[in-house]
């Protein structure tokens, strides 16, 4: 019978063949009226005279007996036709839920009969594509025909708007509108809503009239009416029971139907029709906008979807979806952030929306869907920052607190009896949130970094322990806090500063009785402390957590290379330590006077003494956080401008000025000596007598005219007065007095051991660059620009002919260096063997005619226990193998291989000796460049033989040294490539040490790197066996870093065969000469 309906349904809205022949004179509406009557005639003679349609016929009459609307003397011919639509269409829908409801009371075959490749029973109500067009068309002509025309002006989008043939169908039914227009309206309205009761009828009806639908509901159920009396006697008015169901169906509807879909159509509606371009009579061209009560009826109904559970997230998809990201849809986002923080004025208590709305705007943040995942988080921050700025008293409770409430309980944790305090999804998820709305929003503003300030002692704990191990937080960690510390304003970093280092009170940190353990996902749980019986576990635990704290902030500080945070920090510190080292000058002076202890009592002396105890505690700290500073901060980031360069030399100079106070003739101590006063001027000079200074550097130069007076006037040096005394005139006239000894004033009071005091205390790195400058007479300390360059390129490094004059000018012959080389000072011997390699790299001619005692010397310090003198010791035989290494290499090879061959050595150093050997044969073959396929060979196989040495340190620096090797070699490897994979790949598989295997890995991965796209022509007969070799690495050694190092020579080998099989495309001419 299904198919009986449609085909009368295809009969009523099928176009006749004869309809084309119609007379050309009439208008087109006449004629869309005699088709349409024509049609129904067609389908009335077919349902009596075919028997073919006699179910569809008796089905027609039974619903036509207990239909109340049908008017079968109605003279209205599109009326007559819609009538007949709906009669059909509600025959189906009765027949297809009659059909559906046996289909669920019928039994589901036996399992006996069922097998796996049966596809499931269809159900009755599903219709063919031919029968959805077919039914679709019949819902056009009810919709365009029986519901539109009767809307009012303003109510939905008019048909005109739609097509021109929405303006003839306007034409033809708006003049028969106004008498039986809102009972014709409701007909056509219940019928569709009963026709869509069914499942796969309403998806029918749904994709493409609910707007139509949804319109005529409205008007029917809230548009204000006349009263009887009132209106005219023709005009039919719609009873309150009426009136009423209407309302009750419009709620069934907007919670039946996909909420976005609804949400976009109230939009709409609300919106309004715009005028289009078609040309219609002026009653109907008027622009219509939508009427008060229609605005006001959606913006309701609106406000009632936005309160829904998912509510936001069904207004941002209505608006947003079909999005493509472009400018417009960011416009988009900010516009939807804009309505969801502004209370509906239909909202009974702005606390009730809020606190609905900002639980379902941190929803937006945690959505999985990557491709509208983007959009709703952009959503989400513009919401939280207009909350924030604007709503503030609302934004804090139901907004930032839940979002931060994870790192809050970090902080009030208190239920030891609870292992795992805060969950890791809680976690990692509240990092997240705050890293997409902070850091991705990027809109700093004063409480948007109030809000985030209170959490960050937790975030940067966290931050700390994600930098021991693997975790998927440490990045997001790092992002906030980089993003805070630039973004907040100078004082609030530096006091978050000063609290992250330990210098201040640490508050709002993890709870005491907590700490951050691993997650079993990559991220990190907060659980109980475990407690610590022994007194020094603790206290090492404390000490390595303060460390850890400290290089996670210089690791912060070293991000911000582009920034003043790094500097304004550095500065603050000293400034600090300059007002405590006047504190403690103080107090030496009160110290020398006797104190009364008989007048205080024991507490007031207990009080001082723990007061003194905790500055002297806090000085400590303070000088341990400038160490670690200098020490793992480049000086270009610490003072990038010439400002904070000048607020580091007011800092020094104060602290010079400290105990320059005359006491009965005597100085008190300075802790800043002449030396370090001298250098500090010496760069102010520096900067003055560079490019022309803007008046802000002279600005800031000004808050060094007090202690440079004061160091003219008291410091006992000469030459320190004189020059604080010619820099003090300089700045004070913005450089336009220059003494003429500004550039080049020597001190006549201060000796050469005076300058470069003669200290073996120091540590190797400072008597490196100290001691290099005894052998030679000290120039005038000259503060000009290119003399201070000079002295920076005065260091011990060597780099060819360029340390030449250095040398030459020295008044120590070669033979005093021999000589100074044994001497058991060690500054003087490790100075005599870097002046030694230095002429050995100028090629000097005393020492190219002793290169044999050289060779000697050098290998006798080589023993040497200090690590300044045989470190010295392996540059020299390094230098000396690069100018001659036939020789030089032979020599080394045979110590390497069988110990020292000097009759002075101790065969007790004998595997010590031989590893130094092995550091100078791999700084040669580094040096070797082109020269390795020549000079190699005789190291690859010495370094082969090596491998076989009984003691595996021998066998892990033959390993080493080979890798360096093999990846110069080139082509060079030739014949030996078969015994280097057989090598390696017994190493690989039969070692017992660890160290050599990874070494043996090591070396394919150098291997493979250094070949790079040559790998398949030089290694072509063993690189199956060697990639063999590394799949079993990768399977079956229990050693994590041999595991590692083989998957990196896998990638290597991956990205070489990758590029071979799928070269890069270039572009390139061919120029191609023909016979």
């Amino acid at each position: 019978m299904t198919a009986e309906i449609i085909l009368a349904l295809n009969i009523l809205t099928k176009p006749q063949d004869d309809m084309s022949e119609c007379n050309a004179q009439i208008s087109r509406e006449e004629a869309f009226s005699s088709a349409l009557q024509a049609n129904r005639g067609v389908l009335l003679e077919r349902l009596h005279s075919d028997k073919s349609l006699q179910e569809a016929r008796r089905l027609r009459e039974d619903v036509m007996a207990v239909a109340t609307w049908l008017l079968n003397d109605s003279e209205d011919v599109t009326w007559g036709f819609v009538q007949e639509c709906l009669l059909l269409l509600l025959s189906l829908s009765l027949h297809l839920s009659a059909q559906v409801k046996l289909f669920r009371q019928t039994s589901t075959p036996s399992a006996k009969l069922r097998t796996p490749e049966m596809a499931p029973p269809l159900p009755p109500d599903v219709l063919s594509f031919t029968q959805q067009k077919t039914v679709g068309a019949a819902l056009q002509f009810v919709i365009s025909l029986g519901l539109c025309p009767y809307l009012a002006p303003g109510v939905g989008v008019p048909l005109g708007h739609r097509s021109a043939f929405g303006a003839m169908v306007e034409k033809i039914v708006c003049s028969q509108t106004a008498v039986e227009g809102p009972h014709r309206l409701l007909t056509t309205t219940t019928i569709l809503l009963r026709f869509a009761e069914l499942s796969s009828l309403a998806t029918l009806v749904f994709t493409r009239h609910l707007g139509d639908l949804m319109a005529a509901l409205c008007q029917l159920g809230y548009q204000p009416q006349q009263s009887k009396a009132s209106s005219p006697k023709d005009v039919q008015v719609l009873s309150e029971e009426e009136r009423r169901n209407v309302q009750e169906a419009l709620q069934n509807l907007l919670v039946k139907v996909y909420q976005p879909v609804v949400i976009k159509e109230l939009l709409i509606l609300q919106g309004g029709a715009k005028q289009s371009g078609t040309v219609r009579s002026s009653s109907v061209s008027r622009r219509r906008t939508a009427p008060g009560w229609l605005k006001r009826l959606c913006g309701q109904l609106l406000s009632e979807c936005l309160m829904q559970p998912h509510g936001v997230q069904a207004v941002v998809r209505a608006i947003l979806e079909g999005g493509t990201g472009a400018e417009s849809d960011w416009k988009k986002c900010d516009s939807i952030a804009k309505i969801l923080t502004t209370c509906p004025q239909q909202s009974a208590s702005a606390n009730t929306y809020y606190k609905q709305v900002c639980f379902q705007i941190l929803e937006l943040l945690h959505l999985k869907d990557k491709l509208t995942a983007q959009q709703f988080q952009c959503v989400a921050t513009r919401a939280t920052l207009y909350l924030v700025q604007e709503k503030t008293s609302f934004a804090q409770p139901y907004l930032i607190f839940p979002l931060l409430d994870p790192l809050y309980r970090c902080i009030t944790a208190a239920d030891v009896s609870c292992q795992v305090a805060v969950e890791e999804w809680e976690i990692t998820q509240c990092v997240e949130d705050i890293n997409k709305i902070w850091v991705v929003g990027n809109s700093p503003s004063a409480p948007l970094l109030r809000s985030l300030e209170e959490v960050l002692p937790v975030v940067f704990t966290l931050f700390c322990f994600t930098k021991q191990n693997f975790s998927n937080l440490r990045a997001p960690c790092q992002d906030i806090l980089l993003w805070y510390l630039r973004h907040a304003e100078t004082s609030s970093v530096l006091s978050l500063l000063r609290e992250l280092s330990g210098l201040h009170c640490q508050k709002n940190d993890v709870a005491t009785s907590f700490n951050f353990t691993a997650g079993s996902n990559g991220g990190v749980q907060l659980s109980c402390k475990d407690c610590f019986s022994d007194e020094d576990d603790a206290l090492y635990e404390k000490l390595s957590g303060e460390q850890l704290r400290l290089e996670g902030l210089m690791h912060l500080l070293a991000e911000l290379k582009d920034g003043d945070v790094p500097g304004d920090f550095f500065l603050d510190l000293l400034q600090e330590l300059t007002s405590w080292t006047a504190v403690a000058a103080e107090e030496e002076e009160e110290d020398g006077q006797q104190l009364d202890l008989s007048a205080m009592t024991l507490l007031e002396v207990e009080q001082q003494q723990q007061s003194h105890a905790a500055r002297e505690g806090h000085v400590l700290a303070l000088l341990h956080v400038l160490a670690i500073m200098v020490e793992s901060i480049p000086q270009t980031v610490i003072l990038r401008k010439n400002i904070q360069v000048v607020d580091f030399i007011v800092a020094l100079l104060q602290r010079g000025c400290i105990g320059l106070v005359q006491a009965n003739g005597i100085i008190i101590g300075n802790p800043v000596d002449t030396q370090t006063l001298s250098m500090g001027m010496g760069l102010v000079a520096t900067l003055l007598s560079g490019p022309q200074l803007s008046a802000e550097v002279y600005s800031s130069m000004s808050r060094l005219l007090q202690p440079l007076g004061t160091l003219s006037q008291q410091h006992p040096e000469l030459f320190v007065k004189e020059l604080a005394s010619n820099l003090r005139a300089v700045i004070a006239t913005h450089g336009a007095y220059q003494p003429d000894n500004f550039t080049n004033c020597a001190s006549p009071g201060l000796k050469d051991n005076e300058i470069f005091p003669k200290s073996n205390n120091l540590p190797s790195k400072k008597r490196d660059k100290i001691e290099p400058n005894k052998s030679h007479p000290c120039p005038p300390l000259s503060l000009s620009v290119n003399n201070l360059k000079q002295s920076r390129i005065q260091q011990p490094e060597c780099s060819g002919d360029s340390v030449a004059p250095d040398i030459s000018c020295s008044s120590e012959t070669f033979s005093n260096l021999l000589l100074e080389a044994c001497d058991p000072d060690i500054p003087t011997r490790a100075f005599a063997l870097r002046n030694l390699t230095k002429m050995i790299h100028s090629r000097d001619k005393e020492t190219v005619q002793a290169q044999e005692k050289v060779l000697t010397l050098f290998l006798e310090n080589l023993e040497h226990e200090d690590s300044f003198v045989y470190l010295s010791a392996v540059q020299g035989l390094a230098s000396l193998v690069d100018s001659y290494p036939e020789r030089i290499l032979k020599r080394l090879l045979k110590d390497f291989q069988h110990g020292p061959s000097l009759s002075t050595s101790k065969m007790d150093r004998s595997l010590e000796f031989r590893l130094k050997i092995g550091e100078v044969l791999m700084r040669a073959s580094r040096a070797m460049g082109e020269l390795a396929p020549y000079l190699g060979q005789s190291l690859l196989v010495g370094f082969l033989r090596g491998t076989r040495d009984p003691d595996q340190s021998v066998r892990a620096s033959s390993l080493s040294n080979l890798a360096e090797l093999c990846q110069r070699l080139d082509y060079g490897l030739g014949l030996l490539a078969q015994e280097l994979s057989s090598c390696l790949t017994a190493l690989i598989k039969t070692e017992k040490e660890a160290e050599v295997r990874r070494a043996a890995v090591y070396v394919i991965t150098l291997l493979l790197r250094g070949l790079s796209d040559k790998t398949t022509e030089i290694l072509s007969d063993v690189l199956l066996d060697l990639y063999r070799a590394l799949k079993w690495v990768v399977r079956s050694d229990s050693d994590e870093v041999a595991v590692l190092h083989a998957q990196q020579a896998l990638e290597e080998l991956d990205d070489i065969m990758r590029s071979l099989i799928f070269p890069k495309q270039k572009l390139e001419k061919k120029i191609v000469v023909l016979p």
